[in-house]
């Protein structure tokens, strides 16, 4: 479209357009020194709104803005319906596409007319046309009669094929719909990508150049990344329905929304379904572009979440042929799982899964899962072509879900037809009904724009021009004015269609119905339940679900059986160690010293020791086999370092090692451990001396409050006894110097002997008992302590634990190999030339024995296992203190593998089955046990806290005796008074006589022997005569 340049004279008249004027808006840089050449005419106003109507010539009463006019002059425009007099504006060259303009149409006598004249007339047609405006504004245009939409994909395709049918059926649906798009035919304009990208650019711009309103696609992720660029800038929404690559977002390309789910909810659906069976890691096979390298690495990310993991990524090249499926599927054959997640396009022939059968990859060790691309090619296939699915034997698979409805299953009955009649030759797939609603969607967002807006315009845009472009030609570029508010429109959508309820989230993505899981068995196709991210994996669809959470556990899921590739329904393990063609290569440390535990035989070059037996007899409880080879690390003249064997494991030199390796931090951080086989914290060796027995040993066994409170007890004895006995016990009555002696002499003799005195009371007998008890257990620990402390060799020496060493400053040894350097250096900040490292226990030996004075060591801090074996052919040097870290050995694999945890399942079967206890006796208790020669630098006194229930008994039961004692006298005594009380009433002799102190009395009656206080008051006069002789007995 040109343009015409005209100015309105100082005469009233219209100047007519120059020739040489006209342009494009381009010229407008010309305008200076056009307005040089314009005429100066007086100012003068003419009837207009804020903007200028230019030349009625041609318009279809349109309004330009009359800042176009660069040489406005604001002192004469007072934004009144005014122009002034001496400005000009540029119009489009004169169109007769509305009957507004047709009736404004030029006549040639109508060239020249005043501009007075005109304005009142074209005021006039705005009042009286075909729509009301508003007081200073434009009327709204009718609708438009066609109304395009662009549409790229790759036509031959199997999204292709499918939803170009969908789309055109979809196109007719609208059209025939009058509530959609009244009088407004929408027209869809399709362009095949060809699966390029290069030519899904090239045929975007050709539909910007159609001026459609919205862009339908495109198919491929790859693509879609460089349209959508080209689609903000042009402000053109695009909408796909079958790109799925998850960083496509909202955030980067704004116009850019989608009617099929983000591979983000497949791979999450993947990641439950490997957990579901209880795989730890799995090899990615994908494609090598935007959309299987995002999408395998969003899997990854859900599968870390599950303390899983993609353990190998293989990518196919864009364009890949059988020769490449060949070398990924052989190089995977090298590996350790053999569960297979396959992320390619769609391919009809299913290559991959060909020649992986020609490879015998689709046995009994194999899993191979798929995402929606097996899904969506078998649901393009025709019936003739059905025969390819027996190749997919065991495959599982993920599937779009569609909830079923009456509108889906109408649309299957119609798609039936279209293939009986040749319209279509594909199948009916999930991207099929995508691209069916999506075009609905851009129809309803259409239609509510035309409704409020009812203008739709692709004018040019100056921002796409500068210097820097000139040759570029962007300035023919035509940007959709209205862009902004169809998307708008679009995201405010909420209709029910083929796929379920159409809506956007607010990354603009449609919200996720979840995924069939499905398999493949045969020749048939197995629905065997189904994922929606609130319910998981469920044998129900998750629209038939009710109260479903966004969290869920593995407890929850829930799936039919599937047939796997071997034919059975047993889960597979998904991976496999190794097979007799490549068997483990297990490291073996060569040591040179301490070879009972590991040690190679020089002749046959077997590995023995006790640590190959472990390993052996656990391997024995795996319940598959696992081949492998021994392989040694180190020379067998030093002892190799177990770190730089450790990091061949890691490094995959060795896929593990065996031997007599510790499990420390740093060495958890590069490999897995198997459960720990054998304890060996870090111990200190020290050289000691026999310490002389003291005169005062035999007080040793006891505590200073353990001798106190028996002590106590003997005293508490001897006094209940001598209470309970006095009154019924000769041997316990006489003199008071008798009875003190007999008192005393009695408690403590009952530890040594049979007393001479024996209890008469039963009171005195029941003490008796639990005091003899007592005694008896009391005589036999402190034996035990006594003979143990007597017999038992005391440790001397100055070094008394691992701070004391520390603190010195003599030097300490360690063994050549071990980690034990390492967390000197760096866990207590030992000075590294305080070390001394030793190779053998011959120099173990010379370096104790020589000093930290004399050029060997004050100690040394080895492992456990190590200073037992050592100690045992050493006796005149001892282990300090006792462990100050604590750990084990255990075997090492590479990070991830399975069979570090079957095998220290095996080694707990072993330890609860006693044969690791019998394996060490094998190897260590043939001149003793290691650690039975192990001794304690102090003995182990017997304390209070040990026996103070048996403490607590007897004085209970002492307690209890006296109690009943005294509740028993005071009725005697009680009774006792009575009796005399009457035998003084009826004797007048004894009437007189006045009553002791009645407490003098009671313990005057205690003290009696009990015959005498049993004679009857009427004789009391014999009464008298005996209790005085009981007295003179006591005395005597």
């Amino acid at each position: 479209m040109g343009y015409e340049l005209g100015a309105f004279l100082d005469s009233g008249e219209v100047e007519e357009p120059r020739p040489e004027l006209q342009g494009s808006p381009r010229d407008a840089r010309q305008w200076p020194s056009i307005c040089q050449a314009l005429p100066k005419p007086k100012p003068r106003h003419c009837s207009s709104d804020d903007r200028a109507f230019l030349f009625h010539v041609g318009l279809p009463l349109r309004i330009f803005p009359a800042q176009l006019s660069p040489k406005r002059n604001s002192s004469t425009f007072d934004r009144s319906l005014s122009t002034p007099i001496g400005s000009f504006a540029f119009r489009p060259k004169p169109c007769w596409s509305s009957g507004v303009a047709a009736a404004a149409a030029p006549l040639p006598e109508m060239r020249r007319r005043r501009a007075v004249v005109l304005l009142p007339l074209l005021l006039a047609l705005c009042l009286v046309g075909p729509r009301r405006v508003r007081c200073g504004g434009e009327p709204p245009p009718p609708p438009p009669a066609v109304v395009r939409v662009g549409a790229i994909f790759a036509h031959d395709s199997v999204v292709g094929r499918s939803a170009k049918a969908a789309m055109e059926a979809a196109v007719a649906d609208v059209n025939a719909d009058p509530s959609v798009l009244n009088g407004t035919e929408l027209m869809l304009s399709m362009e095949d990508a060809n699966c390029s990208v290069f030519m899904g650019t090239v045929e975007t711009f050709k539909l910007i150049g159609e001026e459609v309103v919205a862009i339908i696609g495109p198919q491929s992720s790859a693509t879609a990344h460089m349209i959508a660029e080209i689609a903000d800038n042009l402000q053109v929404p695009l909408i796909s329905y079958s790109a799925t690559d998850p960083t496509l977002s909202a955030q980067q390309f704004p116009y850019f929304i989608r009617t099929a789910q983000s591979d983000s909810n497949q791979m999450a659906a993947m990641a439950d379904l490997i957990d579901y069976y209880g795989w730890k890691d799995v090899i990615a096979i994908y494609i090598d572009d935007d959309f299987g390298r995002n999408g395998i690495y969003a899997l990854g990310d859900e599968l870390e979440r599950k303390m899983m993991k993609i353990s190998y990524r293989l990518p196919l090249p864009v364009q890949y042929n059988s020769r490449h499926i060949t070398d990924t599927l052989n190089k995977s054959k090298r590996f350790g799982p053999r569960v297979y997640v396959v992320h390619v396009n769609f391919d009809p022939a299913f290559r991959i899964f060909t020649i992986a059968q020609e490879l015998q990859m689709m046995g009994s060790d194999y899993v191979w899962l798929a995402t929606d691309w097996v899904s969506a090619t078998l649901d393009s296939l025709s019936p003739k072509n059905q025969t390819s699915i027996e190749i997919l034997k065991g495959v599982v698979a993920l599937r779009p879900h569609t909830p079923d409805s009456v509108q889906k299953t109408a649309f299957i009955a119609r798609w039936g037809d279209m293939q009986t009649k040749g319209l279509t030759r594909s199948g009916l797939n999930t991207y099929g009904l995508c691209a069916y609603d999506t075009v609905w969607a851009v129809a309803h967002a259409i239609n509510r724009y035309i409704n409020e807006n009812g203008n739709i315009t692709f004018p040019f845009s100056d921002a796409l021009y500068d210097e820097k472009t000139k040759g570029m030609r962007l300035g023919k570029l035509k940007v959709f004015d209205g862009g902004s508010l169809l998307l708008k429109k679009l995201l405010q959508l909420n209709f029910t269609g083929l796929t379920g309820q159409i809506y956007f989230s607010p990354d603009r993505n449609v919200p996720s119905n979840g995924y069939d899981v499905i398999n493949i068995d045969q020749r048939a196709i197995r629905l065997v339940g189904f994922w929606s991210n609130k319910t998981g994996l469920s044998v129900l669809p998750p629209e038939n679900i009710e109260g479903g959470h966004s969290s869920y556990t593995h407890q929850d899921q829930k799936l039919h059986d599937v047939t796997w590739p071997s034919g059975k329904t047993e889960i597979p393990r998904g991976w496999v160690v190794a097979d007799s063609g490549n068997p483990l290569r297990i490291g073996v440390p060569n040591r040179f010293s301490f070879t009972e535990f590991v040690l190679e035989d020089q002749i046959s070059h077997k590995f023995q020791g006790y640590c190959v037996d472990v390993f052996n007899e656990a391997r024995s409880f795996v319940p598959y086999e696992v081949p492998f080879s021994f392989e040694a690390y180190g020379d067998g003249h030093s002892n190799p370092s177990y770190d730089d064997l450790i990091k061949t494991v890691a490094n995959n030199e060795f896929d593990a090692a065996v031997g007599d390796i510790a499990i420390s931090t740093n060495r958890t951080k590069i490999v897995d451990f198997s459960q720990p086989f054998a304890s060996s914290g870090l111990v200190i060796v020290a050289s000691i001396n026999n310490s002389k027995s003291s005169a005062w040993v035999f007080l040793q066994p006891f505590s200073a409050e353990m001798w106190v409170v028996t002590a106590a007890s003997f005293v508490m004895i001897a006094v209940v006894i001598w209470i309970l006995e006095h009154r019924v016990n000769s041997d316990f009555r006489g003199p008071p110097k008798r009875q003190l002696a007999t008192m005393f002499l009695f408690s403590f003799s009952t530890m040594f002997k049979k007393n001479q005195e024996d209890t008469v009371s039963p009171l005195g007998r029941m003490v008796m008992v639990v005091w003899l008890f007592l005694l008896m257990v009391i005589t036999s620990s402190y034996t035990a302590s006594l003979s143990s402390i007597l017999t038992v060799q005391q440790l001397s020496s100055p070094i008394t634990g691992i701070d004391s060493l520390i603190a010195s400053n003599w030097p300490i040894g360690y063994q050549v190999g071990s980690f034990a350097r390492g967390y000197l250096e760096e866990s207590l900040y030992v000075s590294p030339s305080r070390l001394i490292p030793l190779g053998s226990p011959e120099e173990y030996e010379r370096a104790l024995r020589l000093g930290p004075s004399n050029g060997g060591v004050a100690a040394i801090v080895d492992e456990e296992p190590y200073v037992d074996l050592f100690l045992s052919k050493h006796t005149q040097f001892g282990i300090i203190g006792q462990a100050f870290t604590s750990g084990g050995w255990g075997f090492a694999f590479q990070r991830g593998s399975p069979l570090a945890v079957d095998i220290s399942t095996a080694i707990l079967k072993l330890s609860e089955s006693g044969k690791l206890q019998k394996i060490h006796e094998k190897w260590f208790c043939k001149m003793g046990c290691l650690g039975e020669s192990r001794q304690d630098s102090k003995p182990e006194q017997l304390h209070l806290i040990s026996f103070w229930g048996l403490y607590l008994l007897c004085g209970v039961v002492s307690i209890a005796a006296l109690l009943v004692f005294l509740i028993r006298m005071i009725c005697l005594f009680v009774r006792f008074k009575k009796q005399q009380m009457a035998s003084a009433a009826s004797l007048s002799a004894s009437s007189n006589r006045q009553c002791s102190d009645t407490l003098y009395k009671f313990l005057d009656f205690v003290d009696q022997k009990e015959d005498a206080t049993k004679l009857n008051t009427p004789q009391s006069g014999n009464a008298q005569q005996l209790l005085t002789l009981s007295t003179r007995e006591d005395v005597l």
